[in-house]
């Protein structure tokens, strides 16, 4: 198997979040990403890039964080016990972005590295990431083309592997507590090393780059629609669910935050306005309950083979 090369996997890093910043840059029109390099004491750091108040995003979170140390958090070793008292390496890029128009999906995408080193063992690695989409309206061809994109992106490693990683998606991102999934999922995968460094590497690669050619399209298409109270209303009581999941459920939050990250960096994936009501009911036969009940469920969105 081959060795990891740590540095390539940085350097592809980094220029995927330079150029993700420059399509939603793009797309905005209005406004631009501010940057705010940070250093762990630790061990490692980061380059934190957001973007707010824009003309279609009203906020727009692009990190990169890089950490290393010696002492693994508990969020790894209770998964992964053999990685105790080894030293470890993570990098990553994250990103959540939330736009104003009530009719724009929020998005989520992840691509991240890490890798465990002991004195006189082999390296333990994986590459692990994927993206979801959480739409506050129903429209079926935004989802369609989500999930055509995130099939294209597999395609080149087998055929079976958009069907298992749509599938962890769906299941990964679900709030138990109200068994509904955060959205139309995607791609979800974790502990990719059997293919070795290099193949991994470009499955990774692959996903990151798909995750504009999925998302800026249905931006496109959806950010100059007319919405009112109603809708944005529903946007932000819908936003509190995203709330929920990052701080129960999300393995990035807990790793961060465990390890000492820069906690801005690490919650900047939250929302800027929330709305909350108890025991909020759609109305028959509206949009916001079609949402409920076909969109926060696992569905094929593929049909064709």
């Amino acid at each position: 198997m081959s060795r990891p090369d740590i540095q390539a996997v940085k350097a592809y890093l980094l220029d995927l979040q330079a150029r993700i910043c420059a399509e939603l840059e793009a797309e905005d029109s209005a406004a631009t990403f501010i940057e705010d390099a940070w250093q762990r004491e630790q061990g490692g750091g980061g380059r934190t890039r957001v973007l707010t108040d824009g003309a279609v995003f009203e906020q727009a979170g692009v990190n990169f964080s890089e950490v290393f140390g010696g002492q693994m958090p508990a969020s790894a070793t209770a998964h992964r016990p053999e990685l105790a008292g080894r030293n470890f390496h993570a990098m990553g890029v994250s990103l959540v972005i939330h736009p104003h128009n009530p009719y724009v999906p929020t998005s989520h995408a992840n691509v991240r590295f890490f890798i465990a080193e002991k004195e006189g063992e082999e390296p333990i690695w994986w590459f692990g990431g994927g993206f979801d989409l959480t739409p506050y309206y129903p429209f079926e061809d935004d989802a369609v083309h989500w999930h055509r994109i995130a099939r294209e992106a597999c395609e080149p490693f087998g055929r079976e592997v958009y069907p298992k990683y749509k599938k962890w998606c769906d299941e990964y991102f679900v709030l138990k507590h109200r068994n509904e999934t955060r959205g139309v999922g995607g791609l979800f995968f974790d502990d990719l090393n059997e293919w070795g460094f290099e193949k991994s590497f470009a499955f990774m690669q692959s996903v990151g780059d798909h995750y504009i050619k999925a998302y800026r399209p249905i931006v496109a298409r959806r950010k100059n629609s007319e919405f009112g109270e109603r809708e944005r209303h529903f946007q932000l009581y819908r936003r509190g669910r995203y709330v929920e999941f990052n701080l129960v459920y999300d393995r990035g939050t807990l790793f961060g935050l465990q390890t000492g990250g820069r906690t801005e960096s690490i919650l900047m994936s939250l929302p800027p306005l929330v709305r909350w009501q108890y025991n909020y009911q759609p109305e028959p036969g509206s949009p916001e309950a079609l949402l409920y009940e076909r969109y926060l469920k696992p569905q094929e969105w593929l049909t064709e083979k």
